[in-house]
C-alpha cells in the first residue's frame, strides 16, 4: 500500500510538472503574438507617417521651387484638384501639374496645350489623399487618410525683380 502511495505522489509530481510546462508554453506562446501584434501596428504608424512626410515634403519643395510671380496655381481639371507649377525654357512654356488620382499622387510635366490628360501623369508615391487649396498667397496642402497631416506655405516671390 505504501508503494501505491508512492507511485500516486510520482504520477501527481509528474503530472504537476506537466501542467506547470504547459502553462509556461502557453504563456510565451501568448507573448509572442502579442508582441507580433504590437510590432506590426508600429510598423503600420511608422509607414503612414513616413508616407505624409514624404508627400508633404515633395510638394513643399515643388513649390518653392517654382515660387515665381504668377506661376503657382490650384486649379480643377478633369474634377480633380491640380497644383500648377508654370516654367518657361528657352522659348517654350511648361507646366508641371501635381495631383491625386488612383490612389497615389502623380506629377506630369509637359508643354502648354500638349493636349495630355490627367491619366499620362506619372505616379510619385501611394497615399490615402491629397488636397490642396489656394487663397491669395497662402497655399495649404493636407494628406487624407489614416494619418492627416498639413502644410501651410505663402508664395513669396513677386517676380524675377525681387530676386
Amino acid at each position: 500500500m505504501e508503494q501505491k502511495l508512492k507511485r500516486r505522489g510520482q504520477s501527481f509530481s509528474i503530472l504537476f510538472t506537466m501542467l506547470l510546462f504547459l502553462v509556461f508554453v502557453l504563456c510565451a506562446l501568448f507573448t509572442v503574438l502579442i508582441g507580433g501584434k504590437v510590432y506590426e501596428n508600429i510598423n503600420v504608424r511608422m509607414e503612414e507617417n513616413y508616407t505624409s512626410g514624404v508627400v508633404l515634403g515633395y510638394v513643399s519643395n515643388k513649390i518653392r521651387q517654382g515660387d515665381e510671380a504668377g506661376m503657382v496655381d490650384v486649379r480643377l481639371i478633369e474634377g480633380t484638384q491640380v497644383l500648377e507649377l508654370k516654367e518657361q525654357i528657352g522659348e517654350q512654356n511648361y507646366i508641371t501639374m501635381i495631383y491625386y488620382k488612383d490612389g497615389s499622387v502623380r506629377e506630369l510635366f509637359t508643354t502648354e496645350n500638349s493636349g495630355l490628360t490627367l491619366d499620362a501623369g506619372l505616379p510619385i508615391i501611394e497615399c490615402g489623399g491629397l488636397n490642396i487649396k489656394k487663397d491669395g498667397n497662402l497655399i495649404v496642402v493636407e494628406t487624407d487618410g489614416a494619418d492627416k497631416d498639413s502644410v501651410w506655405l505663402t508664395l513669396r516671390s513677386g517676380g524675377r525683380n525681387d530676386e
